[in-house]
């Protein structure tokens, strides 16, 4: 069994860093020149993806007239959703049990329709440190004074994500992330309602760097493709993150050593991943943290070339497959014996495929214009 580590960053990550609000930087504005003056090490590889095709570009190489639209019109959601993250809450707080109101706000989330759910205490590296992107001013110190996180997952649809990195994937994402958003918005709503303070934090207008709220809210474990793992749909999800000041009890995490030591002698998502992005070595320490580091510029290059967010590596994860009683049991397997693991993939790789192709959409999905 391989041993976790110290998986704790040590210090706060800088929204401005992240490929989608260096992408968002126009050549010629004060934030541009900003930026790469401080960073001079990404301005060429940052303008060669700025003059490729883009994200649901019609010059991409899988654009679809129609089903572009659909990811387009959930984008465009989330972005109406920001005026709704925050708000001012009842001026007198309810007198509540911690205990009583997180298990609650746990069920009134899954009731919204999240897959699960964990509390956590907010730490400074789950934060943010200035603003890249959404709301707020760009290059700003983020100060978050919440003491809790309620972080949320909904599912991927196992079907539609078989297709990447083709159209359909890029609908389920969006779609995932408006879903996702949704049980948020409503959930920190409920919360000001109460008498308390809280944010909603989605696609495009996070203060926290969400998945890893997520990891210490007992959701899941980071692996390979460096994104969330959780225990019955893999990496197969989007997260939504809910900070307050409401007094909740923090659910346990305790590190999930299984999951590292199957990535680490999985590889099939950097086997599969079409832009190489992902690493076939052990993990590496980062601020402090051990984790396996992806390569988030060539990942986003091939999104701008493609025009969807791929997800190869999700549709290929073992751990990914359906959430039945087969799956689950191989799972459970997983997460008892290192020999298992072991037989798990062979089997997995037996049955699947060690580099399977992209399965078929579903029909609906298959539409074209009339000449």
């Amino acid at each position: 069994m391989v041993n976790v580590g110290n998986d704790i960053p040590t210090k706060r990550f800088d929204e401005r860093e992240i490929m989608f609000a260096r992408a968002r930087l126009q050549p010629g504005t004060p934030e541009y020149e900003t930026y790469y003056a401080l960073h001079p090490e990404h301005r060429l590889t940052d303008d060669r993806t700025r003059a490729k095709p883009g994200l649901l570009s019609p010059q991409a190489k899988f654009f679809d007239p129609i089903l572009f639209t659909a990811p387009d019109a959930s984008f465009a959601l989330t972005t109406a959703m920001r005026v709704s993250l925050d708000g001012p809450s009842a001026p007198k707080p309810l007198p509540l049990s911690p205990k009583e109101i997180s298990a609650y706000l746990k069920e009134l989330s899954r009731y919204y329709g999240a897959q699960d759910v964990g509390i956590t205490h907010l730490e400074p590296y789950h934060i943010y440190s200035h603003t890249g992107r959404g709301i707020g001013i760009y290059g700003a110190p983020i100060e978050l004074a919440h003491e809790y996180a309620i972080a949320l997952t909904v599912e991927m649809d196992f079907e539609i994500m078989g297709d990447a990195p083709h159209a359909p994937v890029v609908m389920e994402s969006a779609k995932q992330y408006v879903e996702s958003a949704r049980v948020a918005i409503q959930l920190a709503h409920v919360i000001r309602s109460l008498g308390y303070s809280a944010r909603a934090h989605i696609d495009g207008n996070y203060q926290v760097i969400a998945p890893l709220v997520a990891r210490d809210a007992g959701l899941g474990e980071f692996g390979r493709m460096s994104l969330l793992m959780t225990p019955h749909e893999g990496p197969r999800v989007r997260v939504g993150v809910v900070t307050t000041d409401l007094p909740l009890v923090a659910d346990k995490r305790t590190p999930d050593a299984t999951t590292i030591d199957f990535c680490t002698i999985c590889k099939k998502c950097a086997e599969n991943c079409p832009s190489k992005s992902i690493p076939f070595d052990e993990r590496e320490k980062v601020d402090g943290a051990w984790r396996w580091r992806i390569d988030p510029g060539t990942c986003f290059a091939y999104w701008n070339v493609i025009g969807t967010d791929c997800g190869r590596c999700m549709t290929v994860c073992p751990y990914a497959h359906p959430n039945n009683i087969a799956h689950n049991l191989v799972r459970w397997g997983i997460s008892h014996s290192g020999f298992f693991r072991r037989i798990a993939l062979w089997m997995d790789d037996l049955f699947y495929g060690r580099k399977p192709a992209p399965r078929a959409a579903p029909a609906w999905t298959n539409i074209s214009t009339k000449n």
